[in-house]
């Protein structure tokens, strides 16, 4: 039987004689290969490239050990180590695993293999810089930028790539993306019947009831409204949220510093200021004693559940990590690493996407229906963000920065990366970036990616 079939590679038969038993089974195969071959078959639409696997790029280091060692004494031994701006910054953010230790969070299974298909719409897309206008791939590439990488996903496919300042293997931080995983888990468990958020989180960690904390509603914690005076801000040293950032490690540790942040949350007191549930608070602390009600309820480490729950399922093709500088307590409200398809990954779970690759089980239709629509409002109006960003914005929600009234999620990073997620558009985009200078003189990404979902999706 000379020549039945020959797939571009995939199998070839040729000059091989068929037992009348086992051809049914030699067609039935044929026939399934024929129906995974076109359900990867898409139409050429204007400025859409066909989709095709895509492969890992070759590894090259991104470093010199002489450019490793000027980097690590660069810096400050009196000082927060992130003090540093432009290039410095940005090989910072790119290598913290060698800076502070760290504690994993494992893959497992199969890699959720990943089609390209360029939409050439998004490199063309029009970016104002000055007075002039820019292609979004010469901006990216530009004076003008300081993204490290970018990646877009549509309908489960990469439609843009591009690491202009970082390779594709690195994993940079985010830094406030991670609160966002929090408030994933505290959900996925609430969803469960683990966890009651109208309760005070002194129910569950009983160690809290002599502290400003004691009272406080887990929900009121989810969506930074705690009334405590303890609002991110490094300026003085003294303030609780810089004995919070010296207790998990983050800060310079002073004379007499917290020893760690547990021990901090429990002796925390004085810093009362409004009645819970009123006003937005953005603080770090309100994630910590998150992610330590996560611990408590599973009695294992937040990263071992973040690890079980989600991190083993998205189909990763690497282990992440939290920065964990004392007693391996992960920086749960700013300190997670992870390649960016990876991060990615995890952004699809939120997208019809998710039932595509098997994982629609990890986050429900309910979840998604809850962040987008169970906000509350009135939290957004005392953010101070300006009226015209507020006229944009619905609410934001356990622990995401903001929801647009467009079905937009949101989750940004302090210096410039971001998680955005738009549901009914099928679209997730994650980018990451640094500081050019003190003065943030670098064209931000997210106002971009905004009206790039808005126009182009």
């Amino acid at each position: 039987m000379p020549n039945i079939l020959s797939l571009g590679g995939f199998f070839e038969i040729d000059e091989v004689m068929i037992h009348p038993k086992t051809a049914p089974l030699i067609f039935k195969l044929i026939f399934l290969t024929l129906s995974f071959l076109s359900a990867f078959a898409f139409s050429k639409a204007d400025n859409v490239d066909e989709a095709v696997f895509l492969q890992a790029p070759v590894f090259s280091s991104a470093y010199s050990v002489e450019e490793a060692f000027n980097q690590h004494r660069k810096l400050p031994e009196d000082d927060i180590w992130w003090t540093a701006y432009g290039p410095s910054m940005a090989w910072n953010f790119k290598n913290l695993h060698q800076i502070f230790p760290t504690v994993n969070v494992y893959r497992q299974g199969e890699v959720r293999q990943l089609l390209s298909r360029r939409d050439k719409r998004i490199e063309n897309f029009s970016v104002t810089v000055g007075n002039k206008e820019k292609s979004f791939s010469d901006f990216l590439f530009s004076e003008s930028s300081t993204a490290m990488g970018v990646l877009i996903l549509h309908k489960g496919d990469i439609v843009f790539e591009a690491y202009p300042r970082m390779k594709p293997h690195e994993k940079p931080i985010y830094w406030s993306v991670a609160k966002s995983f929090v408030g994933v888990l505290v959900r996925i468990l609430e969803e469960a019947g683990r966890i009651d958020v109208s309760l005070p989180i002194d129910e569950y960690i009983t160690s809290l009831r002599e502290s400003d904390l004691a009272g406080i509603s887990v929900r009121d914690l989810l969506d930074m409204a705690s009334g405590l005076k303890c609002s991110d801000s490094y300026e003085a040293r003294d303030s609780c949220y810089y004995r919070y950032s010296m207790s998990i490690g983050d800060g310079y540790r002073e004379n007499d510093p917290p020893d760690n942040p547990y021990d901090f949350a429990v002796q925390l007191t004085g810093v009362k200021e409004r009645k819970p549930g009123e006003v937005y608070s953005y603080s770090g602390l309100n994630t910590f004693v998150l992610a330590w009600l996560v611990e408590t309820v599973t009695r294992e480490p937040f990263h071992d559940t973040f690890s079980r729950l989600i991190w083993t399922r998205i189909g990763a093709q690497a282990d992440a990590s939290y920065l964990a500088p004392r007693y391996g307590i992960p920086m749960t409200h700013g300190g997670f690493l992870s390649n960016m398809r990876d991060l990615a990954r995890f952004g699809l779970l939120f997208t019809p996407s998710a039932k595509a690759i098997g994982a629609d089980d990890v986050i429900s239709d309910e979840h998604v229906d809850f962040l987008l629509h169970d906000g509350r409002p009135h939290l957004m109006k005392a953010t101070g963000l300006p009226e015209d960003a507020l006229a944009e914005i619905r609410h934001n929600i356990y622990q995401w920065d903001y929801v647009t009234k467009d079905g937009t999620i949101f989750k940004g990073g302090w210096a410039g990366q971001g998680l955005m997620i738009n549901p009914s558009k099928d679209v997730v985009i994650v980018y990451t970036g640094f500081y050019k200078d003190d003065q943030m003189s670098e064209v931000p990404l997210q106002p971009i990616m905004l009206g790039m979902i808005k126009e182009l999706f």
